[in-house]
């Protein structure tokens, strides 16, 4: 079996999920798109990020907890020289941006405090429990995991990052050895690698990718139609102060960032909502990003928000542009 085969094979229990009901489409579609994306020029350390992935040892007799901060996973059986080969192993997938992530009493500290979003997030969500959800734009995997451990039934992610990918799947193995059922996964895809209309999803998550889109408007668009009538939609993203109508668009980089494209003011980013079909679009939480939720840590070596902003005033970019104004949006399709 080749390795491309290998990794095909991570995805057979969602496909057989999707075989029946709303998201059969998809499943027509989603095997021809993952060969493609895997057939794609592979990233020149995806046989290291392999290789990490194989060296991570196997454990007896793991618990885990997937409401805790750190989403920990634990066992009373794991050895020194195991615990050697682990921390090893986690090495060799780092840079690690989401989390944090608890393997065995080993903490990898991320980049991004994502737990403190959640916390934000959660309590305005409707219940959780029995959804289909989509995260798109999921990262590592971090809230897919902790939208399972609150309740949802069956939870699908999305980034096209293959480190995420890798990432994810360390964690997941990991839980499936508990006997857990791990009804969760990541696909190397894009939102636009969703067909149209399915309108399939009880809720749909989409934060921190509205800034990152050409057309914002097309991405709220693609987000209601990925959801059911009356779903949820839960939108976080990069905003200015600033009043109805006003938008930033950075001459070149924001933050660093050169794929910034709109920053909406709140009300601006509320009429959009509105303006493709959602109904009740509210502000839940606006929060400026902090350096103690996104910082430089010892598994994330490379530069960070403490990086990208003006150092004599921490309220504006490097660029001098407003500092990251985070807003979190509900809306119901």
């Amino acid at each position: 079996m080749t390795e491309r085969e290998d990794i095909l094979h991570w995805f057979d229990d969602v496909l057989a999920f999707m075989q029946e009901g709303k998201l059969a489409p998809w499943a027509k579609v989603l095997p021809r798109q993952l060969e493609l994306v895997l057939q794609e020029k592979e990233h020149g350390d995806q046989q290291r990020w392999l290789d990490a992935l194989q060296q991570l040892p196997a454990i007896a007799q793991i618990n885990a907890d997937l409401n805790r901060h750190d989403i920990a996973l634990n066992s009373d059986l794991i050895t020194a020289a195991q615990q050697e080969q682990l921390q090893q192993g986690l090495e060799g997938l780092m840079p690690w941006r989401k989390g944090p992530f608890q393997f065995f009493g080993t903490l990898i500290d991320t980049e991004w405090r994502s737990d403190w979003k959640w916390d934000r997030v959660a309590p305005h969500l409707a219940p959780l429990d029995g959804r289909v959800v989509l995260d798109v734009g999921c990262g590592s995997g971090y809230h897919i995991w902790r939208m399972l451990g609150a309740g949802a039934y069956r939870v699908i992610g999305i980034d096209p990052s293959r480190l995420f990918l890798m990432q994810f799947q360390a964690y997941k193995r990991y839980l499936q050895a508990t006997g857990h059922s791990a009804r969760a996964d990541l696909l190397p895809l894009k939102m636009e690698d969703v067909p149209g209309n399915l309108k399939a999803f009880d809720t749909v998550f989409s934060m921190g990718v509205l800034y990152h889109r050409k057309s914002p408007i097309d991405h709220l668009q693609e987000l209601k139609d990925a959801l059911r009538p009356g779903g949820e939609l839960v939108l976080e993203t990069l905003v200015i102060d600033g009043a109805l109508g006003e938008v930033l668009m950075p001459e070149d980089r924001y933050a660093m960032m050169r794929n910034v494209w709109f920053i909406p003011s709140t009300e601006t980013l509320l009429l959009w909502c509105r303006r493709v079909g959602f109904k009740n679009a509210r502000v839940v939480d606006l929060n400026q990003t902090s350096l103690d939720e996104q910082r430089t840590t010892d598994w994330m070596h490379f530069n960070s928000l403490a990086d990208f902003l003006d150092p004599q005033d921490r309220n504006k970019t490097a660029e001098g542009y407003p500092a990251p104004l985070r807003a979190v949006i509900i809306a119901e399709a």
